[in-house]
């Protein structure tokens, strides 16, 4: 994210609660020679993006947190949830053959695999599917279960996981994509998917400023 630019006037309210506060608006305003109506977005402004924090009946005070830290008490906020994109999955029983043209037609980079009763059994990669190509002309006749990396295997994540987590899951398990999974008595429920490319997004949405109120 690129520093955040404050006017002339969101700089002294800093100052003035830098060196005086707790403090509440009606003071502010008074040093400043203006009306608490006037300052109230310029007070919105700098408490949404974490340089005053705000108590009732007490007043705004300086939080002395950078730019950096803002970004980062954002991101560790984030939730699955609100970034998960439509998981594709295949059967368990198609060809590796059907995998690959189910890979190249939806565009993806990862493939789920689920079972007769649609719980997850297995994922496949790019380099999954390359790796059984190469030198196999008899594609149409390799089950997918042949090469899938399979359960017990298989990371996954949930909802409610803080997108954080689940970034250094990709880097660490160097993968591109993980499964978001719904549990159930019987297994895993594939319900979305989590991948490089969202992260990407939602980098360049804090870049943009679009996160961060």
């Amino acid at each position: 994210m690129s520093k955040i630019e404050l006017s002339k006037r969101q700089e002294k309210i800093l100052e003035i609660v830098k060196e005086n506060g707790p403090i509440t608006g009606e003071l502010i305003a008074d040093q400043l020679h203006l009306t608490r109506a006037t300052l109230r977005p310029d007070l919105a402004i700098l408490t949404m993006t974490g340089y005053l924090e705000a108590r009732p009946r007490v007043g705004y005070y300086y939080t002395g947190k950078t730019d950096t830290q803002f970004l980062s008490d954002e991101l560790k906020k984030l939730l699955v949830r609100d970034y998960q994109s439509i998981p594709i999955v295949i059967s368990v029983k198609v060809s590796v053959y059907d995998a690959i043209t189910t890979m190249f037609l939806e565009d993806v980079g990862t493939l789920f695999v689920v079972d007769d009763q649609s719980y997850l059994v297995g994922v496949l990669s790019r380099k999954d599917l390359l790796r059984a190509s190469i030198g196999n002309q008899e594609l149409t006749s390799i089950p997918v279960n042949m090469i899938m990396t399979r359960m017990p295997n298989i990371t996954v994540c949930r909802q409610d996981d803080l997108i954080l987590d689940v970034a250094n899951a990709l880097i660490d398990r160097q993968i591109d994509a993980l499964p978001v999974v719904k549990e159930s008595e019987k297994g895993l429920e594939v319900i979305g998917r989590i991948t490089k490319t969202n992260m990407t997004k939602i980098l360049v949405s804090f870049a943009d400023e679009e996160v961060i109120s």
